[in-house]
C-alpha cells in the first residue's frame, strides 16, 4: 500500500513539475489528444513489443533521444540519413555502430500514420514517447512522466555538430558540466540524466581505458572485465553499464559508491570527496522515489532543448529522409 502511494506521489509531483518548467506555447502534452488520439497508445504499444522481443532496446530507445536532443535540440535528427547534401548524425564518432532502434522507430511511424490516417505525429516526438515508455516500461509506474509534444521535425542534420555535442565517455567531471551547461542543463541534471545508464550495455572500446588506467575503480571489478575486454582486440564486446542491465532502476548510482562505474565518465560523479555530484548520487542510490521524480523532471527539461515548433519544421513521412 505504501509503495503504491509513493508511486503516486511521484506521478503527482512529476505532474505538477510540467507546468512550472519554462516551455514553449506549442508544446503541450495534450497535443495528440484530439488530432490523433490513438497515437500514444500505439507507441507504447510497439515499445512493448520491441522490449519483449529483445529487452535491450528500451536502453538503446532512451539512448536515441538524448542523441537526438543534445545534437542542435529535440528536432529527430539523429534519424536522417546521409544525402548528397549533408552528412548527417548516424556516421559521427559518437553514434556510428552505436545508436540503434532504428527499425522499431520506422516502425512506429508507420503505425501510427495509419491509425491517424494521415503523418501528423512527428518522429521527434515518437523519440520522446518512446524513450518515456521504455523507461516506465523497464522500471515501472513511478518512472513514468508526461512528455511534453508537439515538436517538428529538422529538414537537416550535421555529422560535425554531433561529434562537437555528443558528450564522449572519457570525459571528466568538470568537462561533462560543462558540456551539459552548454545545453541549458546543471549538475543534477547531469547526475540525473546519467541514471539513464542504469539500463543497456556498453561496448569494449568506450570503457577500455579505464578498466587498465583509472585508480578511481573496484579492482576485482577491472579484473573481471579485461577478461572479455584484453588491451588490444574486441572492441565490439559489451559489458553491462551496471549490475542490473534490464530494470532500470537506482543500481547504476549503487555500483559507483563501490567504484564499479562501468564508464570513466559514469565514475567521475561520485569520488568520495562531498562534492556536490557525490551528495546526489548518495541521495539516488538510496531514494527510488526521489530518482524517480528528478528523473522525469530532468527528462522534460531536456526534451524541450531548442524544439522546432510552429512552421519551423516539418512532420516527416518517412523518419529517415526529409520530405520533397
Amino acid at each position: 500500500m505504501e509503495s503504491h502511494l509513493q508511486s503516486f506521489l511521484v506521478l503527482l509531483m512529476l505532474t505538477f513539475a510540467t507546468f512550472f518548467i519554462p516551455t514553449f506555447a506549442q508544446l503541450t502534452p495534450n497535443y495528440y489528444d484530439k488530432v490523433c488520439p490513438q497515437a500514444l497508445p500505439i507507441i507504447k504499444s510497439v515499445v512493448e513489443q520491441a522490449i519483449i522481443h529483445e529487452q535491450r532496446m528500451g536502453a538503446s530507445l532512451l539512448r536515441l533521444h538524448f542523441h537526438d536532443c543534445f545534437v542542435n535540440g529535440c528536432d529527430g535528427s539523429v534519424l536522417l540519413d546521409d544525402t548528397p547534401y549533408f552528412m548527417g548524425e548516424k556516421t559521427a564518432l559518437p553514434n556510428i555502430n552505436s545508436i540503434r532502434g532504428f527499425e522499431v522507430v520506422d516502425q512506429i511511424k508507420a503505425e501510427v500514420d495509419k491509425a491517424c490516417q494521415r503523418p501528423v505525429v512527428s518522429c521527434a516526438d515518437i523519440l520522446a514517447i518512446a524513450a518515456r515508455d521504455s523507461v516506465a516500461i523497464l522500471g515501472g509506474p513511478q518512472y513514468w512522466y508526461q512528455v511534453l509534444l508537439g515538436r517538428k521535425d529538422a529538414r537537416y542534420a550535421s555529422r560535425d555538430d554531433a561529434n562537437r555535442n555528443l558528450p564522449p565517455p572519457f570525459l571528466n567531471f568538470s568537462q561533462l558540466v560543462s558540456n551539459f551547461q552548454s545545453h541549458g542543463l546543471d549538475i543534477k541534471d547531469l547526475v540525473v540524466l546519467s541514471g539513464g545508464h542504469t539500463i543497456g550495455l556498453a561496448k569494449c572500446s568506450s570503457f577500455k581505458d579505464r578498466i587498465f588506467n583509472d585508480t578511481n575503480i573496484d579492482s576485482n571489478f577491472a579484473t573481471n572485465l579485461r577478461e572479455s575486454c584484453p588491451r588490444s582486440g574486441n572492441d565490439t564486446n559489451l559489458a553491462s553499464l551496471d549490475a542490473s542491465p534490464i530494470k532500470f532502476d537506482t543500481t547504476y548510482y549503487k555500483d559507483l559508491l563501490y567504484k564499479k562505474g562501468l564508464l570513466h565518465s559514469d565514475q567521475e560523479l561520485f569520488k568520495g570527496d562531498g562534492c556536490g555530484s557525490d551528495r546526489l548520487v548518495q541521495l539516488y542510490s538510496n531514494d527510488p522515489y526521489a530518482f524517480a521524480r528528478d528523473f522525469g523532471v530532468s527528462m522534460i527539461k531536456m526534451g524541450n532543448m531548442k524544439p522546432l515548433i510552429g512552421n519551423m519544421g516539418e512532420v516527416r513521412y518517412n523518419c529517415r529522409k526529409v520530405n520533397y
